[in-house]
C-alpha cells in the first residue's frame, strides 16, 4: 500500500471545518460573502466575465448582472444577466475589501488556538458551536468516549 493511500484515510484531530455546519469550504463561503460586489470570473474555456455577483450556490454556480464578457480571443460584449455553471469556473477575482470578512477571523482564531480558545475570549454564535464540536471530537480521539449530547 502506498504512502499516499494510507495518508488519505487518516484524519488529523484539527481537520474540523471552521466554516460552518454545511461542510462547505473557505472558497464557497468567500463566494457567498462576495454577493453584491463586482467580481471577475474566468471560465475553463478562457472567457472572462466581470459584473455584479447577484447570487451564488454551494456548487459554485453563480448569477452575474450587468456583465462585460471578454471572450478568449479578446472580443468584448455586454450581457444583462448570465448564469455560470460552477464546474466551468477556473477562478474568481473578488474585491480586496473581502480580506476583512468575518469568516477569516474565525479561521485565524481557530489556527491561533488550535481549536481551543482561552475562556476569556468571547466566541459567539455559530463559531462557538463549531469550536465546541471540535473540542468534543478531540476528547473522543483522546479517550475513545463520546461526550454527552447537549
Amino acid at each position: 500500500e502506498s504512502e499516499g493511500k494510507r495518508r488519505r484515510g487518516l484524519r488529523r484531530p484539527h481537520a474540523m471545518s471552521v466554516t460552518g455546519k454545511r461542510g462547505v469550504g473557505v472558497p464557497v463561503i468567500l463566494m457567498h460573502d462576495g454577493e453584491g460586489t463586482i467580481v471577475t470570473v474566468e471560465c475553463k474555456n478562457g472567457d472572462m466575465y466581470r459584473g455584479f455577483l447577484d447570487e451564488t450556490e454551494d456548487n459554485m454556480n453563480c448569477i452575474l448582472k450587468d456583465v462585460t464578457k471578454t471572450s478568449a480571443d479578446g472580443k468584448k460584449s455586454q450581457i444583462e444577466h448570465i448564469f455560470i455553471r460552477g464546474s466551468q469556473v477556473s477562478f474568481f477575482v473578488f474585491p480586496t475589501m473581502l480580506k476583512k470578512a468575518p469568516m477569516f477571523n474565525r479561521v485565524r482564531m481557530w489556527r491561533k488556538h488550535r481549536g481551543n480558545p482561552p475562556k476569556g475570549e468571547a466566541v459567539k454564535g455559530q463559531a462557538a458551536a463549531i469550536i465546541r464540536k471540535a473540542q468534543a471530537r478531540q476528547l473522543q480521539l483522546k479517550t475513545g468516549v463520546l461526550p454527552p449530547v447537549r
